[in-house]
């Protein structure tokens, strides 16, 4: 039976090719628990995972269905280290700590890879990365990272792609050069999702769906979350809501901003296709990236068209339609299978957003796309930290993330006005 998300548009090939996706009950009258958890995407199910593995009591809510947000819709690329190159924060935060968020990248992406499949599950695991500059000007900064990541980070597995090596690999003349990373790789998102949802329900974990948070309170060394049918007690909470929190916690919401993201799916290219013969993911050096990969069955993935909402989910085939011919024009008239979209949680720096929000109470969000390799590890991270060992959560939780400008009332619409500048310099 096809299933479309209740809160994303459009129908996704990740939902086409899942297989069979259990269904959890949803919550219905009062439950004690050790931890409760509030989001039913990669950080909630991997903490949940941890946790109940562990021995302890913990329930998890999902407003909708696990993987309806960007856990399951998302463009399935792992990238290699924070969202920010290693070098840009070893100007911001100096060396050391430059190094050791590096080095926390590179553990969740070994987790990543040990955790599928210690536990089972097929996340269509393919390898390779490329990014590529857009504009002339950034070809330089590309060689030079390549070079940094060997000598200063010990990551050997970046190399630099000249314009004509760019182009092979890509199947297109579009891009001037870039890196191609053989160190890491991309995924089928839903399936790591349905996978970590049944290993927390193997491990003991209590998984509902369709039960959102309607209010959580914490007081005397207690936290209550409130649902529509029931309450939960807890020692500790965390939230793991990330673009999906809207107004049920103020803090996360002032640091969290939802932004659209949509993805097109083709029919099978062909084994003699000339796009990205390889088989790497791709992401490109606009400030509103687009990013693009072929699938274990050959169809075009492609993502890059960033905005706050859809009037109707055909509007996605028309423009990614269009962005595919800008790099492959070839494809103009290729049949567009699948449109679809989500949303994700950014921050102001593009770094992830850790905080104690209020007692015995995390908030885990802001990926800002670089999510599906270290949401998973977070949620591990917060198990960690449950179990007494809280030192390489902190050094996530002392990242400087200010709130977005404008209040509740005009930071969207200022973020939308930044975002059209940054699509204007992209072109220029």
């Amino acid at each position: 039976m096809l299933y479309q998300s209740s809160i994303s548009p459009g129908f996704s090939w990740y939902e086409d090719t899942a297989g069979p996706r259990p269904e959890y009950p949803a919550l219905d009258g009062v439950r004690q628990a050790d931890v409760v958890i509030i989001g039913g995407g990669f950080t909630g199910l991997s903490a949940a995972t941890h946790l109940a593995k562990a021995g302890t009591n913990v329930v998890l809510i999902e407003a909708h269905r696990f993987g309806d947000g960007a856990s399951g819709r998302n463009g399935g690329q792992l990238g290699t280290g924070q969202r920010a190159w290693a070098e840009e924060l070893e100007g911001e935060l100096g060396f050391t700590r430059a190094k050791a968020l590096f080095d926390l990248a590179e553990e969740a992406k070994a987790h990543l890879l040990d955790f599928t499949a210690a536990n089972g599950i097929d996340i269509d695991y393919m390898p390779g990365q490329m990014s590529v500059a857009h504009k002339p000007r950034y070809v330089d900064d590309y060689k030079a990272h390549a070079e940094i990541m060997a000598s200063r980070f010990n990551y050997p597995h970046v190399s630099f792609m000249d314009a004509s090596e760019t182009a092979e690999r890509l199947g297109s003349t579009h891009y001037y050069g870039g890196t191609r990373d053989t160190g890491t790789g991309h995924i089928h998102p839903l399936k790591l999702v349905i996978g970590t949802g049944r290993a927390a329900a193997a491990a003991g974990a209590h998984l509902f769906e369709n039960t959102p948070s309607t209010d959580i309170t914490s007081q005397g060394g207690k936290v209550r979350v409130t649902t529509p049918r029931g309450t939960i007690t807890a020692q500790k909470c965390l939230i793991a809501v990330n673009a999906y929190g809207g107004k049920l916690e103020p803090v996360s919401a002032a640091h969290i901003m939802p932004i659209g993201s949509f993805i097109g799916a083709t029919v099978p290219l062909g084994a003699d296709s000339k796009v990205i013969p390889g088989g790497e993911s791709v992401d490109d050096s606009r400030f509103v990236v687009r990013y693009f990969r072929k699938s274990r069955d050959g169809r075009l993935l492609f993502g890059g068209r960033e905005i706050y909402g859809v009037n109707d989910p055909k509007d996605i085939h028309i423009h990614i339609r269009k962005q595919i011919t800008e790099i492959y024009p070839a494809l103009k008239d290729v049949e567009i299978t699948h449109g679809w979209g989500g949303y994700v949680g950014i921050t102001v720096p593009r770094k992830p957003f850790v905080r104690e929000v209020m007692p015995n109470v995390i908030s885990m969000g802001g990926y800002s796309g670089h999510g599906v390799m270290l949401s998973n590890f977070f949620g591990k991270l917060y198990a960690e930290a449950v179990a007494g060992n809280r030192d390489r959560l902190k050094l996530i939780e002392e990242l400087k993330i200010p709130p977005f400008p404008g209040g509740r009332r005009f930071r969207t619409p200022l973020l939308f006005l930044a975002l059209n500048w940054f699509a204007l310099r992209d072109r220029i």
